[in-house]
């Protein structure tokens, strides 16, 4: 698994590092409140706990999920966008007119 951004959520990044600071993380959501969408959080805000795998960085912030969504989506690559849109109602870009979005590619190897 990769994990790789596009330009316009690498924009959104520095933006929400602008406004929170630089110490933020992503997790992508399993599936609950907000669907699976990836959320970003200041560091403090969230506890990364021991069943969650970072999987890669993206801006210089930490990207994790859980052990479990992991085992599933191991050969997949995971992009991630940021498009118009309401963000999840737990993630820092909410309120900002974009989202973030995960894209994927599944690979066999």
């Amino acid at each position: 698994m990769t994990v790789t951004a596009t330009q316009a959520a690498l924009d959104l990044i520095e933006e929400l590092k602008g406004r929170f600071g630089p110490d933020l993380l992503f997790h992508q959501s399993g599936g609950c409140c907000d669907g699976s969408a990836p959320m970003c959080f200041q560091q403090g805000d969230y506890i990364v706990g021991d069943s969650d795998v970072q999987v890669g960085e993206i801006g210089g912030v930490p990207f994790y999920m859980n052990a479990d969504q992991y085992a599933r989506w191991r050969h997949t690559d995971l992009i991630i966008d940021a498009i118009e849109g309401i963000g999840g109602m737990f993630s820092l870009e909410n309120g900002s007119g974009r989202r973030f979005l995960t894209r994927s590619d599944v690979c066999i190897r």
